[in-house]
């Protein structure tokens, strides 16, 4: 297949457009890990390269680039990509905490699953509460706003050296310690409920010698947690929802920062 008609900043253009979404695709929730092939998520950033490149072409450089200089921009791109999609998963991880702490609260420390997004070992309450924030982050329509902010990426920070002197890391930082708070917000029902039992047990051992509680308290700290679960539903998808509006603006002021 002859190519030569294409030009060389063109073809230069939509590498680095393909790398910033090929990036983007891989960190964010619902294509990242290893349930999704590789080829799958390459034929799908490709697919959208070519559909949005018509977009992003104004906002990248006009004439040819050196081969040197095209290599670092194109790591600049699959950095700026991974940067995106590290804010969101960062939710993700936050729910994920939240449910191992719960889980081993519960009694359920040992029952470990095998997380197909992460590819390793997780603990049954942390799979559930990373499923449940998906099914909100699906639900909310967040995988649209992506492919939105990959043209308006395109747009605050084009393609050239970033800057990571104006906040960048801090601003990740923040989110990072955000991701701790968050995880605690979502765990904080069970665990009062269930110190709140436990110390009912620790009296009854007390009163009662001859009670069983290590066997007792087994069934009923994985009840009472479950019911607090289900009842908190609602105020765990206002959080979760609330973090997912707020996520926009967290990757609009890292772009920012990295301009």
């Amino acid at each position: 297949m002859d190519l030569s008609f294409i030009p060389l900043s063109q073809a230069q253009n939509f590498l680095l457009c393909f790398a910033r979404i090929m990036a983007l695709l891989a960190a964010i929730p619902t294509f990242a890990g290893n349930q999704i092939a590789g080829q799958v998520k390459i034929g799908l950033a490709l697919i959208t390269a070519l559909l949005l490149f018509p977009a992003m072409a104004p906002y990248t450089p006009q004439a040819p680039i050196s081969m040197t200089w095209f290599g670092v921009l194109l790591i600049n791109e699959v950095l700026i990509g991974a940067l995106i999609g590290l804010v969101a998963q960062m939710v993700f991880a936050a729910a994920s905490f939240g449910g191992t702490v719960i889980g081993y609260q519960m009694g359920f420390s040992a029952a470990n699953i095998f997380d197909p997004q992460t590819s390793q070992q997780l603990s049954l309450m942390s799979q559930f509460a990373n499923i449940l924030a998906l099914f909100v982050f699906l639900t909310l329509d967040m995988h649209h706003f992506f492919f939105r902010a990959i043209v308006e990426s395109f747009a605050l920070l084009p393609p050239g050296p970033l800057d990571f002197s104006s906040g960048a890391i801090e601003h990740l930082m923040r989110q990072g310690s955000h991701m701790f708070v968050l995880g605690v917000k979502f765990s904080a029902p069970v665990l009062a409920l269930l110190l709140l039992t436990n110390l009912v047990l620790g009296i009854l051992a007390r009163v009662f010698p001859q009670l069983n509680v290590f066997m007792l308290s087994f069934p009923l700290n994985i009840g009472i947690a479950f019911i607090v679960i289900g009842l908190t539903f609602s105020a765990t998808f206002s959080i979760l929802r609330r973090e997912f509006d707020t996520m926009g603006e967290n990757i609009l002021v890292l772009l920012h920062l990295l301009k």
